[in-house]
């Protein structure tokens, strides 16, 4: 699903977090094609910041070098966005009607 602005469901917006670890539990699409990530534990591979340190070494990875920390925290933007779309389709719809 898409969570953007060429999508009138906007507040369907999927976790990147959540929705893989449904369909893709162990992390194969992930260990695949970010092999820096391939040796992580199937608990840490959508979240690999949480991994500790001792973790991260074991796997080979160092996150904020290998693999970059994350820039966004998603539940709070997610919810940032969602709220700005709402209120950029209740002005549009508004436009329409006045």
């Amino acid at each position: 699903m898409s969570c953007s602005s060429f999508f009138y469901q906007y507040f369907r917006c999927y976790s990147p977090v959540a929705f893989p670890k449904k369909w893709d539990p162990e992390g194969n699409f992930i260990r695949k094609y970010i092999p820096a990530l391939k040796k992580l534990p199937a608990k840490y591979i959508y979240e690999p910041w949480k991994a500790p340190i001792a973790t991260q070494k074991e796997a080979g990875v160092q996150i904020g070098k290998d693999y970059p920390k994350p820039i966004v925290t998603h539940e709070v933007i997610s919810k940032e966005n969602m709220n700005k779309m709402s209120i950029a389709y209740a002005a549009h719809k508004e436009s329409k009607e006045g």
